[in-house]
């Protein structure tokens, strides 16, 4: 376990689909920023208050004019995360800010490459069977 501690910030991007004749608002979060907060607890949720206070979205930003101000409801949550209502003129936009503390880490590992032999035979036979998905482990 490590004691790091980051902000993260999520938008929530709406796309516009039509099914059926009729266009649906799908709303995903995405994850657009995450900030190593350098101290502790108190460091990260003194952070994430000030970027739920001041993060302007991308969507935002980019239609700003210079002095622009957007209206802002911020709205912190009973578990500590920020829900954040950002208006200007005909935009809106969401974000979710919260404070959070790296638990695990690991480095990405590849597979040695493929000799000429290999890519040959694997070509020709069935390909290797896909990895088991997870599952809780068994209680006894």
């Amino acid at each position: 376990m490590t004691d790091e501690w980051y902000v993260l910030i999520e938008e929530d991007t709406r796309e516009a689909e039509r099914a059926d004749g009729t266009e649906l608002q799908l709303h995903r979060w995405m994850l657009v920023g995450t900030h190593y907060i350098d101290g502790g607890e108190e460091q990260a949720t003194a952070a994430a208050e000030d970027a739920a206070l001041h993060f302007i979205p991308r969507g935002l930003a980019l239609h700003a004019r210079p002095g622009d101000e957007p209206s802002r409801h911020a709205f912190l949550t009973q578990d500590g995360a920020w829900v954040v209502l950002i208006r200007q003129r005909t935009r809106e936009c969401h974000i979710r800010v919260t404070t959070t503390r790296l638990m695990h880490f690991q480095e990405e590992k590849e597979a040695p490459s493929k000799t000429l032999k290999e890519k040959l035979r694997s070509a020709v036979q069935a390909p290797p069977p896909s990895p088991k998905p997870w599952t809780p482990a068994a209680r006894s």
